[in-house]
């Protein structure tokens, strides 16, 4: 038995391929880990290097990442899509707000609330707040920043 996943369902809307969203997956993955490297390095940079505050290292790391998130998402992982107007220029910087927003939470309850400032638990407590954040940032971003017409 085989599964046509390009067939039609019974309103008339063609199945999305699963093909396009393992690709849409990896993409986002690509953008986005390069993205999680560019805050690594800025966030160690910050607090480890230049001995900033931890929360304001995280922030601005946070920030970085966000801008060269949007080039990525934009010009590779989202081309097809139409070009952003100011709306969805919008959205993105508000929904990314709150994505930094989740990571500094989560970011300070590990560093602070429990106490892991070393190097080691530092970066540990970073990347568990951006995995969790990114998981929020993908589904907002492919749902209402970059929508996909043809669904």
């Amino acid at each position: 038995m085989t599964l046509n996943i390009t067939e039609e369902r019974a309103t008339g809307a063609p199945v999305r391929p699963v093909r396009k969203v393992v690709l849409e997956v990896v993409k986002f993955g690509i953008v986005g880990g390069s993205g999680v490297l560019v805050n690594f390095a800025v966030f160690n940079a910050l607090l480890h290097g230049l001995r900033w505050p931890a929360m304001l290292a995280t922030v601005l790391a946070s920030c970085v990442a966000m801008g060269a998130n949007y080039l990525g998402f934009r010009y590779y992982t989202y081309r097809d899509r139409d070009a952003p107007g100011a709306r969805r220029i919008a959205l993105f910087f508000v929904f990314s707000v709150i994505g930094v927003a989740m990571e500094s939470g989560l970011f300070y309850v590990g560093y602070h609330g429990l106490g892991l400032h070393g190097p080691l638990e530092a970066n540990a407590v970073k990347a568990l707040s951006i995995v969790l954040a990114s998981a929020f940032r993908f589904l907002v971003y492919r749902t209402w920043v970059f929508q996909d017409e043809d669904l």
